[in-house]
């Protein structure tokens, strides 16, 4: 699936404040490493059906393990083996015994003491290791059982065995230490980074696993079809507190939807959470719903937050234009498409407005290989727009009881014609206030 960051952005896939994004909110990792391949996976949305089933197969049955999820692994053990290959040492004596050992530890004394302190650590990683590969052992699915396959490769050497039935690693002799060392540096340097990979890549997937089963995440149907669709029940914004899902589909018969309400209605907050689903479900995720049908999708573009750009002088209305210049140029490769406007040409007067809105309307709308969420305080457009079968027109209520504002954030079929602003004007105290300026 193709995305920039811009929708990356918009959807808060990513963000500054890292609180605040979807990849915090999914984040359960353990290290510092695990983290960042979780950040990875974030990044790289799947192209095909069978990558998509592969990753919720995974995610799947790390759901059903995580419970038994137990290892002795932790940060501070990667980085203490990061460091034991990164820093050099005195050669190690090929064949230690009692004799070399004493006098390697007498002469190199900083070096023996980070060895010591190293192959400490090694033992518990390989000891973990061994636990996650007997945890794998009887769960399903491809990637697992690669992982698993691999892990047992790796850890076939003869002195590995030795050091798994190390029971006390306080008790090793200086000469045991040593051996160790000398076997970990040059026979199984190798083996131990490949190792750690795969230990970053089960920290990152166990993080999802855990993200799903904590937030009761559903996996997508996902199937790959000419033109593109989505049927999605009860789904809703997985950053929110407390959420209000909303149901809707869109096809090929019906790839627009025309959405209005009053600010604050819930307009922004269901375009972006139609993009975190679709997102999530094309990276192999469960999706905060209860049900949903997806197609595969090519790419996937936002229209949300505009900036101009003072520096090159150029306006947010001009900016808005590019922006859907790029989308359109994009979008007519043939391609499955999503795209998510949040109101359109904001940076122009009402009458521009409403005469840009209506043309790029009526020009999007054709194009079935790609599906629409527009919204939109224009109302005014949409008589225009209504004699067209593939557009559908959705608001969000808004109700007035003693000049407060009461909002259902429900998603329902019509069009909205609130005016609010003067009210949430003169509720905020704006009204008042600028009545006693002098």
């Amino acid at each position: 699936m193709q995305i920039d960051k811009t929708t990356l952005s918009d959807l808060s896939i990513f963000n500054t404040d890292e609180s605040l994004s979807v990849f915090h909110f999914l984040n359960h990792t353990t290290t510092i490493r695990g983290k960042k391949y979780l950040h990875h996976i974030l990044s790289s949305p799947l192209t095909t059906i069978d990558a998509i089933r592969d990753t919720q197969n995974t995610i799947q049955q790390l759901q059903l393990l995580q419970p038994r999820w137990k290892h002795s692994i932790t940060n501070g053990t990667l980085m203490v083996l990061e460091k034991f290959y990164e820093t050099a040492v005195n050669d190690y004596p090929e064949h230690a015994n009692n004799i070399n050992s004493f006098l390697y530890k007498l002469f190199s004394k900083a070096d023996f003491s980070l060895t010591k302190y190293s192959v400490t650590h090694c033992i518990t990683f390989i000891k973990g290791m061994k636990q996650i590969q007997a945890l794998l052992q009887n769960v399903s699915g491809k990637k697992i059982q690669y992982w698993n396959e691999k892990i047992h490769l790796l850890l076939n050497k003869s002195l590995v065995q030795e050091i798994l039935q190390t029971e006390n690693v306080k008790e090793l002799s200086n000469a045991t230490i040593l051996q160790f060392a000398l076997f970990l540096q040059k026979s199984f340097r190798h083996n131990i980074h490949e190792l750690i990979d795969i230990f970053i890549q089960l920290d990152a997937y166990i993080s999802l696993a855990t993200a799903c089963t904590k937030n009761n995440f559903v996996f997508p149907e996902i199937k790959e079809t000419p033109q593109p669709f989505i049927e999605v029940e009860a789904l809703y914004h997985p950053l929110l507190e407390a959420p209000v899902s909303s149901s809707f589909h869109l096809n090929h018969q019906q790839n627009f939807l025309f959405l209005t309400g009053a600010n604050m209605a819930g307009k922004s907050t269901f375009i972006k959470a139609v993009g975190i689903g679709t997102y999530l479900a094309q990276l192999g995720m469960g999706v905060p719903a209860k049900k949903m049908n997806i197609s595969l999708f090519n790419g996937l573009l936002s229209n949300i937050q505009i900036a101009d750009n003072i520096i090159k002088g150029e306006s947010y209305f001009f900016n808005e234009v590019q922006r859907i210049k790029n989308t359109i140029e994009q979008i007519s490769d043939g391609k499955n498409w999503l795209i998510l406007i949040d109101e359109l040409f904001k940076g122009t007067n009402v009458q521009d407005a409403m005469k840009c809105s209506t043309i790029v309307i009526d020009g999007l709308r054709k194009m079935n290989n790609a599906l629409f969420i527009l919204s939109t305080h224009l109302y005014e457009i949409a008589d225009d727009l209504q004699k067209h079968n593939n557009i559908q027109f959705k608001y969000f209520e808004t109700a007035i009881k003693d000049e407060q504002l009461i909002f259902s954030y429900q998603l329902k079929d019509g069009i909205s014609n609130d005016r609010l602003g003067y009210l949430i004007l003169k509720k905020e105290g704006v009204v008042n206030m600028l009545d006693k300026l002098q």
